[in-house]
C-alpha cells in the first residue's frame, strides 16, 4: 500500500530545505521523499502541452538530480504528491493563461499531483518583519526586481536565517502571517481563513486585484497553504496553539 508523499520542488535547495525544516515539526518526516524538476514551472506546461497524459513521475524519475532519490521507487509507492513552483512572472516562458492550465491540470494530490505556487518566489516566506504591514506587501509581477535581494534588505533577520535554524514558534509565526495574506487576498479580511482556499482561487484573485491591473503580485508563500490544506483549519489550529 502507498504511503509515501512525493515533494516536487523547482530548485534543489533552497524549497528543499525550507519544507525539510517545517516537516521536522508538522509532517511525518520519514514518509516524504523530495525530488527537483530543475525547471520553471512554465516549462512543466510546455511538456504538458506537448503530452496531454504526461506522467509527471516518470519525468522526474528520468532527470539527473534525481537519480540517487527516485531510482528505487515506482509510482505506486507514493499517495500523494505535491508541487512547490514559483509564479515568477518575469520568466521569459511566463505567461498567465499557463498557471490557470497548470492549476486546472494538478489539482489532486492522489491523482497527477497539486501544484502550490509561492509568489513571486520561494523566498517570499521570508518577506516578514515588524515594520512593515505584511497584509499590503506588494512586488512588481513582470520585471526583474532581484526579489532575493529585496527579501534580504526588507525581511527580518530572524526569518532570513537557515530554515534548520526556524523553531516550531517560529514556524507557527511565518504560517499565521501568510495564512492571513492569503485570506486577504481573496476575502479582504487580514485573519485566519474559515475554510479552505484553493489554489485556483488565490491565483484568480491575485490576477483580478493585483496582476492585471497593477502588475504586481501580493507577496504570499506556497507552503502555509499547503500545510493547511494538509491538515485542515482546526487541526492546524491546535498545532499553532501549542506554540
Amino acid at each position: 500500500m502507498a504511503n509515501k508523499i512525493l515533494f516536487v520542488f523547482e530548485g534543489e535547495c533552497t524549497e528543499k530545505n525550507i519544507v525539510s525544516s517545517f516537516s521536522q515539526h508538522f509532517v511525518n518526516e520519514s514518509t516524504v521523499i523530495y525530488c527537483a524538476y530543475c525547471q520553471e514551472v512554465y516549462q512543466l506546461h510546455k511538456e504538458l502541452s506537448e503530452d496531454e497524459d504526461l506522467d509527471l513521475f516518470l519525468l522526474l524519475k528520468e532527470k539527473p538530480a534525481n537519480e540517487g532519490t527516485l531510482s528505487s521507487f515506482k509510482k505506486d509507492d507514493f499517495a500523494e504528491i505535491y508541487l512547490f513552483f514559483d509564479y515568477d512572472g518575469h520568466a521569459t516562458k511566463a505567461e498567465d493563461e499557463k498557471i490557470t492550465e497548470l492549476l486546472n491540470a494538478f489539482d489532486n494530490e492522489t491523482e497527477r499531483g497539486k501544484l502550490y505556487l509561492s509568489y513571486p518566489m520561494v523566498e517570499s516566506i521570508r518577506h516578514l518583519n515588524d515594520k512593515i504591514d505584511f497584509k499590503d506587501v506588494t512586488v512588481k509581477a513582470k520585471e526583474n526586481i532581484r526579489y532575493k535581494n529585496l527579501v534580504n534588505s526588507e525581511g527580518h533577520e530572524i526569518y532570513r536565517q537557515h530554515p534548520s535554524k526556524l523553531t516550531y514558534t517560529l514556524w507557527c509565526e511565518i504560517i499565521v502571517q501568510h495564512l492571513y495574506k492569503m485570506n486577504f487576498i481573496v476575502s479582504d479580511n487580514f485573519s485566519f481563513p474559515e475554510s479552505i482556499i484553493e489554489q485556483k482561487v488565490i491565483f484568480d484573485h491575485q490576477l483580478a486585484k493585483y496582476i492585471k491591473p497593477y502588475e504586481l503580485v501580493a507577496v504570499l508563500s506556497s507552503f502555509p497553504p499547503f500545510i493547511l490544506d494538509y491538515y485542515g483549519i482546526d487541526t492546524l489550529l491546535e498545532k499553532l496553539e501549542q506554540k
